[in-house]
Formats: C-alpha cells, structure tokens, sequence
C-alpha cells in the first residue's frame, strides 16, 4: 500500500477516518442513490464527448494502429454513467478501423475507483454491455475486455507504461483528504466568505500535492506519448470563495447550524467536519501541469452547466418549479456527500438535514442561477 493511501484522512470524533475507505456514491438503486442522481455527471460526459472521441481516434492513429491498446477510466462511480465513457472511446476506435480498413485492436479497459465504490452494479451490467457491442459493431469490434481497478488514484494503480489512454470526470476534485491545519473553519464544511485566510491556502496548498502526485502517478503508467482527458469541477476566477463553487456547501452548511441551535447535533461536531474537496482555477492547474513536468497541454476549455438541470437551452418550455428543483439539486448533492456526512454525524440525521436543504437550495435557485464551472484539459505524456 502507497503511503498516500495511509493518509488518506480527516481527523474526527478523536479518531482518523480514511477518505479512501469512506468516501463513495451512495450505491443501489434506491431513490437517493448516485444511479438515480447523476444527471448532471451525465450532462457533463456528454459535453466533452466530441474531445473525448477525437483525441482518442488521433492518438490510435498516430501510435500506427496497434494491435493492443489499454485505457483506464478514473473515478468511473457506478449507475448508468460507469461504461458511458467507455463505450464512447471503443466507438472511436471501431469506427477509425472501419473506415480505415484496419483490423480492430484488442481493447483492455480498467474502470478505477475507490474500494468503498459500488463496482458490483457496473460488473452486472457487463453482460448486457458486451452483447450490445456486438450487436451494434459486428466483426468490426475485436476482443475486448474490462476490468475494475479499485484503489486511491492519487498514487500508482497500473505498472509502468502499460496505458494508451486515461479519462476521468468529475473525479479530480475529490482530495485524497481534508486539509491539515484548518481546525479554526468554524461555521463552515468547506471554505466560505467566512472561512480564516489559512483555510483557502491549506485547501490549495492540499490540491497541489494531490494533482501532483496524481500526475507524477499516470507519467509512470502512460507510455510516452500517451495520452489523457480530465474533467473536473473549479472556477472561474481567482477568488476561492465564488458562489457558484461554494454557495451549495455554505447552504448544506447553514442546514447543520440550524439542526445544531434546534439541539439535534452539537455546533463542536459540524466545526470538526471539512470536505475533502477542492474547485481549482485554470491557471492554477496550468502552473501544477507545468511544474510537475511530466505532461504537455494540448487543450484547456471551460464551460458552464446549470445546477437546476432542467433549465437548459434545449428545454425552451421550462417553468421553474421552486420545491421539484429544490428537491433534485438536494438528492444530487445526497448522493455525492452522504457516505461522508453519515460516518461524521451518524445516519439518523441525512433525513432531516436533506429535506431543510431542499427547501434552502430552491430558494436560493430561485433567486438567482446557480452553475458548475468545469474544466477540461487534454494532455499528451512527453
């Protein structure tokens, strides 16, 4: 085991909790679940689809159409977003071959997430996968197999140069833990307009060893050359407390303030909780890629999605609904943060603290739009 994975951890209840052991999508497919709850994730695959799809057909192209390729999905979650990426990039390369004319590869892909993550509901749907590949591609799809990869990515997972291609979405801004240091965050879960100066330097300073090593981990494993894709949530300007990247924790916050004057939990409890969670600018993940040196930028875009996802540009009818969006911004938040906020609090609360942030965040939404900020960023190993 890394000694990254050793500290994977926030201080708590005078005991250490493992992010690596703790943090996960809630699993199944009950009406909180991740399965039921990643649309935005989704939406978010789906924009950077055509960079996806491309930058794996050139890189194919330009490696002269080997005869194995091997490519890993990080932070690859569970429910119906888990194989999406990866049927996108076996789509690329079948549908290069075939107009090419060469045979297709053998393809080997290691979906990667953390031990805690509910790999078993991506393996049931295997099955399924594999005949639809074969019924939708023919002979023009070569062996191809799938594999899961559980482990902290924020170290190796694979030997040495043994991947084409890695991709990962909304993965990277997952830390490996909480800041150190940041005991003085009263009030808060993350850093807010109320948080201490220290607080916004531990929470970089913390973004910076974890991207680093992540980076300094897959220029071990990717083969010169090689290449890929990240998505993540961050912001668009410098300030560290923008309300669009921390205005849904300093909301879920308030909820547990509110339940702690009501007697519910003690205020000691919620000063004692931080997200193990960072929202980066691009200029400081441009200056991390650049110092660590391993990785050539070819692409960096942003671009915005709407929290209320049914406010869209395609649903031209859409009438705001202040409780229905209320409700569905809260059970994606659930979904993503319950594994974390249960171990701290004790699950007799998610309830409760759930139904007043539905009713806080469509509120908020309906006072004015609340968006994600993401980045991409292609990189090519030297």
């Amino acid at each position: 085991m890394d000694n990254n994975f050793i500290h994977n951890s926030i201080h708590e209840h005078g005991h250490v909790m493992e992010v690596e052991k703790v943090l996960h999508m809630t699993s199944g497919e009950g009406e909180y679940s991740y399965s039921h709850n990643s649309t935005l994730q989704r939406t978010v695959i789906s924009k950077v689809r055509p960079m996806l799809k491309k930058t794996v057909r050139a890189l194919y192209s330009k490696e002269n159409f080997p005869q194995y390729f091997t490519v890993a999905d990080l932070g690859c979650s569970s429910g119906p977003n888990t194989l999406s990426p990866t049927y996108e990039m076996i789509d690329a390369i079948v549908g290069l071959c075939r107009e090419t004319g060469h045979a297709p590869p053998e393809l080997l892909v290691f979906l990667n997430d953390l031990p805690s993550n509910d790999f078993n509901s991506g393996f049931r749907s295997l099955p399924d996968f594999y005949n639809m590949l074969k019924k939708e591609k023919g002979d023009d799809l070569g062996p191809c197999f799938i594999a899961g990869m559980p482990g902290s990515f924020y170290g190796r997972l694979f030997p040495s140069k043994t991947l084409n291609f890695v991709h990962s979405s909304y993965s990277v801004h997952w830390l490996s833990k909480v800041p150190q240091g940041i005991d003085n965050n009263k009030g808060n879960i993350y850093m807010g307009k109320t948080s201490p100066h220290n607080v916004f330097e531990a929470y970089l300073e913390q973004f910076q060893s974890d991207f680093s090593l992540f980076l300094r981990s897959r220029s071990d494993e990717i083969i010169p050359g090689g290449q890929m894709i990240l998505t993540f949530i961050g912001r668009n300007i410098s300030d560290p407390t923008s309300r669009n990247c921390c205005v849904i924790w300093e909301l879920l916050a308030k909820c547990l303030l509110q339940m702690a004057a009501e007697g519910l939990i003690e205020e000691a409890e919620i000063d004692k909780f931080n997200l193990p969670h960072y929202t980066a600018s691009r200029e400081e993940v441009i200056t991390i890629v650049e110092k660590e040196g391993s990785f050539v930028i070819d692409r960096l875009e942003t671009f915005e999605v709407n929290l209320d996802l049914h406010d869209n540009d395609e649903n031209k009818n859409y009438v705001f609904d202040k409780y229905t969006c209320g409700q569905d911004v809260a059970h994606l938040i659930r979904a993503i943060s319950e594994s974390l906020l249960a171990h701290h609090f004790g699950d007799a609360i998610i309830d409760d603290l759930f139904e007043r942030y539905a009713e806080r965040i469509g509120e908020h939404l309906s006072m004015e739009k609340t968006k994600h900020f993401n980045i991409v960023i292609s990189m090519t190993r030297k």
